[in-house]
């Protein structure tokens, strides 16, 4: 929070309360719903940080509400209409990653649910495309097309480089692509980004294969803002 304070960025704290999506039974999924979205939100109030976390069915959207200030929809539940009315019930902002497997034109159907529901409040975000079995590309095409909604997107430019479905039961990724990904992002108009990041990331309880090293997100930070300047 410091690094973006100085830099002028506005920081969103991601914590996820509960793990639901992992590819092995045996991995990591969480310290418990409660004691992780209390976690999330005094982490929240203590650094005066927006926070965010996801939910992966309809009856936690007001639960997680309670705690947390952005509900964030994971890109495999991106059509699931009950859930989408859900959070959008609950007049919170309402961040929604684009599927794998989805066109950033049809992204169209997940804002018309939201709003349906009576909410306006709605980020997008582009994930990455499945390319074959184990990898994802990111088309930045996608980026323009979901700013057409009149919503604001980001990249993720860390689970946009995971390899998925590996047969060790545990997703890789390539997260010396990271400062790429996010240049081009930015680049291309991107309204924010999406970045996980962690002092070890081997040590990680997910998603480690695809973090940022904390010491090396102050200068991709400061290089970001520069192309930021120049193509505003």
């Amino acid at each position: 929070s410091v690094i973006c304070r100085n830099l002028g960025i506005p920081y969103v704290f991601k914590a996820s309360y509960r793990k639901a999506n992992r590819t092995s039974g045996t991995s990591f999924t969480g310290i418990g719903d409660e004691t992780a979205l209390e976690l999330v939100k005094k982490t929240g109030i203590k650094y005066g940080l927006p926070t965010t976390s996801d939910i992966h069915a309809h009856d936690e959207a007001a639960p997680a509400a309670k705690y947390i200030d952005i509900l964030q929809i994971p890109a495999f539940l991106c059509r699931q209409t009950d859930l989408l009315q859900s959070a959008a019930e609950t007049g919170k902002i309402i961040n929604v990653k684009k599927g794998q497997f989805l066109s950033g034109e049809s992204m169209k159907f997940a804002v018309e649910k939201i709003q349906k529901a009576g909410n306006n409040k709605i980020i997008l975000t582009e994930r990455g495309t499945t390319f074959g079995y184990q990898d994802l590309v990111v088309d930045y095409r996608n980026i323009p097309a979901m700013q057409k909604f009149n919503v604001p997107v980001v990249m993720d430019c860390t689970h946009s480089l995971q390899q998925p479905n590996q047969t060790s039961g545990i997703t890789g990724g390539n997260p010396q692509l990271i400062g790429t990904i996010s240049k081009a992002a930015i680049a291309s108009g991107a309204d924010g980004l999406f970045i996980e990041t962690h002092p070890d990331p081997a040590c990680a309880k997910s998603d480690g294969a695809n973090m940022l090293k904390l010491d090396l997100l102050e200068k991709l930070l400061i290089d970001l803002v520069k192309i930021r300047k120049a193509v505003i």
